[in-house]
């Protein structure tokens, strides 16, 4: 039986519980992985300077010892509504697939996770401000630049971003479609990488994989929405054909997608690598 069937089984025995959701986590986790592995010895030692702010954040039970643990402090801390639901709009930013991109659409007033990048970034870079609000910058930014990796964050078929769409991914039930890319999708996609993703890239791989701007990775993400939607649906989204309620992620639509997810999440962790390197290595 392989890890993957046994992470399954468990789920399920789990009863898929809140706390059983942990993939996304793992995806979050890989992304400040790659990035801390690029970054330069400068952006390395403001990262663990910054981290000595912790206390000040006052979330004790949503713990930043790490960028690991930094890059899904946004998530833990949204179990307490009645302090941060104010930030749940910032994780995404989507868009119909069927319809003309545009990157500033569904983010009046920079709430969205594009707008959230760019102000972050500019939070974490001033110096002049307080060290805790530096490192709440820094927590935000490494979670967002890995959000608008994820398709179902940029794109969706008005289901918000897949969550209305109930799913099965190979022969074991899931929650929806937006769970199943951005979790068990995500860690197959991660535990099969050869080379591994979280490692120490070329130049060349860096040229190949890294720049651009928020914008036009929200883009790309939405562009792979569509090919999401396709893979799910069996059929173009908007061929004009009824949207299903519910799929099935069969093995065919699991391995086209590995290489894709593959790559959202070395591209997620190098370009936030470069960003960290601008707002902090120099």
């Amino acid at each position: 039986m392989t890890r993957h069937l046994l992470s399954l089984l468990a789920l399920i025995t789990l009863g898929w519980s809140q706390s059983a959701l942990a993939w996304g986590e793992f995806g979050h986790h890989t992304v400040a992985a790659v990035a801390l592995d690029n970054v330069n010895p400068k952006t390395r030692a403001a990262i663990t300077q910054l981290l000595k702010a912790e206390k000040g954040l006052g979330t004790p039970s949503c713990r930043v010892r790490s960028l690991k643990e930094a890059s899904y402090w946004p998530d833990c801390v949204r179990r307490d509504a009645w302090r941060w639901a104010y930030t749940f709009s910032w994780h995404y930013q989507t868009e119909p697939v069927c319809k003309p991109y545009d990157p500033k659409a569904n983010c009046a007033n920079g709430e969205c996770v594009s707008g959230q990048i760019e102000r972050n970034r500019r939070i974490l870079a001033d110096k002049s401000l307080p060290q805790v609000q530096r490192l709440e910058a820094l927590i935000f930014l490494t979670h967002f630049v890995g959000d608008i990796h994820m398709p179902l964050h940029s794109g969706d078929n008005y289901d918000a971003g897949g969550n209305g769409v109930k799913a099965v991914y190979g022969i074991a039930p899931v929650s929806n479609l937006h769970w199943l890319w951005d979790g068990v999708q995500a860690e197959r996609s991660i535990t099969e990488a050869m080379p591994p993703l979280v490692r120490r890239y070329t130049p060349s791989e860096r040229a190949a994989l890294a720049g651009g701007t928020p914008a036009d990775w929200g883009r790309e993400s939405w562009v792979l929405a569509h090919t999401v939607y396709t893979r799910a649906f069996g059929h173009d989204p908007c061929d004009g054909s009824v949207a299903p309620k519910s799929v099935v992620w069969n093995e065919a639509a699991i391995n086209q997608s590995i290489p894709d997810a593959q790559r959202r999440i070395a591209q997620g962790g190098l370009r936030l690598a470069a960003m960290l390197d601008l707002a902090l290595g120099n």
